[in-house]
């Protein structure tokens, strides 16, 4: 289930919004900008898909987008816990490269999730909102918001990722330590769980 948390940016000892409900998130997020929808899950999707089975299972979404928007790059990326002292070291290094604060210049921030979670985090108009997204779930961020991610510290996630520039996703890190001071993707989970 979403949960959408949002905390002044002077940090999270104040909660001024919390909700599942996914028409409130929605709202909330677009006077800033973010879009936030829900797709039909495909359950012809295994567990681990490779890329271009996920693909094709998310093909006529995936090009009314790209069609409507002018997407130059799509690709669908995933992590699944595994045992390995390799992994989880390749883990540990993809989690902390999303999870200080940053922005991008030249490109949306667009992912939809197949299967797992994550959480996004947005700084905008001196509020944080921690998005915490699962399966079905559609989030564009737009270029130049102040944002970061986190997958925790065991990573199970499949995405589609959708660009306007070729190159990719590059990040602009703004310096900040506030990622920091606010519940981590575990901690988010946790409370989820809790109540």
């Amino acid at each position: 289930m979403t949960l959408l948390t949002t905390w002044p940016e002077s940090g999270p000892g104040t909660v001024i919004r919390r909700t599942t409900d996914p028409g409130e998130i929605a709202a909330v997020l677009a006077p800033i900008g973010v879009r936030y929808e829900q797709w039909p899950l495909r359950d012809h999707v295994p567990e681990d898909p490779e890329p271009e089975a996920v693909l094709r299972a998310y093909r006529e979404e995936v090009k009314g987008l790209v069609a409507a928007e002018g997407f130059a790059t799509v690709d669908a990326v995933g992590l699944r816990p595994r045992k390995d002292l390799g992994w989880r070291l390749a883990a540990k290094a993809e989690r902390k490269k999303f999870l200080s604060e940053h922005t991008h210049d030249d490109d949306d921030e667009v992912r939809f999730f197949v299967a797992g979670a994550g959480a996004f985090y947005l700084h905008v108009d001196r509020e944080v909102h921690a998005v915490l997204c699962e399966a079905g779930d559609l989030l564009k961020v737009p270029r130049g918001t102040k944002h970061w991610f986190d997958m925790g510290a065991s990573p199970s996630f499949t995405v589609i990722r959708l660009f306007h520039e070729e190159n990719g996703w590059v990040g602009n890190f703004t310096g900040s330590d506030i990622a920091l001071k606010f519940p981590d993707f575990d901690a988010l989970m946790a409370a989820r769980a809790a109540a």
